[in-house]
């Protein structure tokens, strides 16, 4: 999702396809990019009810993905569809032998991913531990690295010390989200001598699962051109694939910005934890009490959020409010993101953040990595130039959620900054932080 600037309708509206030239009744629930008259929250957040996944936002509209018939709904509401341009959108199933196209080879598939992570835990062993969490609809395994110094730690995959979680790739075309986790992994591995890595190294309990949805994401590169595919890869059952990961957890499932039509980017799935990606999450959570802090990476806007995103009211805890506000626009203030409260864009209920911190006291937040902006569909796909720029511009926010994993309200006491005033500070001009 993003702002940006007004498109030239005249070149797109070659692709328009009207409704009335939809013969094939599953054309209706074939995903298209679309642009949709809304004015503020409210609106928005109206328009998602119906089941249309918003990627965009401007001043007077938004852009996402929508079905005929979901259009059709909106168009009986008053609301006006400004555009609406087919551009054949992750539809069939075909599995072919293909992969990112050649100029994008530098992202990760599954294969790829996996190999790195077991390069990661083979040199250095002392270390790290490749876990598998569970398995996916189509039987991959959803790999962890575990980064402990304590031996014990790794052979029972528990541990006393303070606890962080890393996760990427919830949606399958955001291939951005698994490079940044994946990148952090091998940053804080190579960097083990440096002193302060070190320190936080052997005092924190690290997590990393940078590729959640292994099925969408090879799905969505399998004819070797994008699919712009999002959801994971079930069988409905009806002609139709996938339930969106990110609407599926349980808190709050269900309460608006999700949709219950299976054709649907944002379809939340027949119950929560439907699905065993999201199952394997919440199992993994609730197996390690000691974790405190969790992000979760998605493309794209360059945005800092956090809970609530299921509702408009803010965290009800003044303190914790307090710790969240200050945390996000700390981080900001490095990566240049838009800190806020997530519901601002517009509601989305069933979400990985609004789950760990209401259900599990976890402070969770969720990075819309880059670009900040980019027309159409194609801001999932920013090319492979993206990747070095978005790793280095969080790394020090990710630096500093590790730091703070022993107790996030020292963001706002500043007591013993430690690791942040060291390592992070005589790097970085300070006004962003201290202030």
């Amino acid at each position: 999702m993003t702002l940006f600037p007004r498109w030239t309708l005249a070149i797109l509206s070659a692709l328009s396809l009207t409704v009335s030239a939809l013969a094939d009744p599953m054309e209706m629930r074939a995903s298209r990019w679309v642009q949709i008259g809304a004015r503020d929250k409210h609106e928005r957040s109206a328009i998602a009810n119906e089941g249309v996944s918003i990627e965009a936002i401007r001043t007077d509209s938004v852009w996402g993905f929508a079905t005929e018939t979901q259009l059709a709904q909106l168009r009986k509401k008053g609301f006006r569809v400004l555009g609406n341009f087919d551009f054949n959108l992750g539809r069939g199933g075909h599995q072919g032998g293909f992969d990112f196209p050649a100029k994008d080879a530098k992202y990760h598939n599954y294969s790829e991913t996996v190999s790195a992570l077991k390069m990661l835990a083979s040199s250095h062993a002392d270390i790290v531990k490749l876990t598998s969490i569970g398995k996916t609809i189509e039987g991959r395994d959803i790999w962890a690295i575990h980064i402990n110094t304590s031996p014990e730690a790794l052979a029972n995959n528990s541990s006393s010390k303070p606890g962080i979680f890393y996760v990427g790739n919830h949606h399958a075309r955001e291939h951005l989200s698994v490079e940044v986790p994946l990148m952090f992994a091998q940053h804080l591995l190579k960097n083990r001598d440096d002193p302060a890595i070190s320190q936080l190294l052997n005092t924190r309990d690290i997590w990393i699962v940078p590729m959640l949805n292994p099925d969408g994401a090879e799905f969505d590169v399998s004819t070797g051109s994008y699919k712009y595919w999002r959801k994971n890869r079930r069988d409905n059952g009806d002609g139709t694939f996938g339930v969106d990961l990110n609407r599926n957890y349980g808190y709050g499932w269900g309460t608006g910005g999700s949709s219950k039509d299976t054709s649907s980017d944002v379809y939340m799935g027949p119950t929560p934890f439907s699905e065993p990606e999201t199952i394997a999450i919440k199992s993994f959570i609730e197996s390690q009490p000691n974790i405190k802090i969790l992000l979760s990476f998605h493309t794209f806007s360059e945005l800092i959020l956090y809970p609530w995103g299921g509702k408009y009211d803010p965290i009800s805890n003044k303190q914790d409010l307090m710790v969240y506000e200050k945390m996000a626009k700390t981080m900001a203030g490095w990566n240049k993101y838009k800190p806020q409260q997530a519901s601002d864009l517009y509601i989305a209920s069933g979400d990985t953040t609004d789950w760990a911190y209401g259900e599990r006291g976890i402070f969770a937040f969720t990075f819309e990595l880059s670009p900040a902006n980019q027309g159409g569909p194609g801001g999932f796909y920013p090319g492979a130039g993206m990747i070095d720029k978005a790793f280095q511009d969080n790394l020090k926010p990710c630096l500093y959620l590790l730091d703070l994993t022993d107790d996030p309200h020292r963001a706002v006491s500043g007591s013993s900054f430690g690791f942040l005033k060291n390592y992070i500070a005589p790097r970085l001009e300070p006004e962003h932080f201290w202030n």
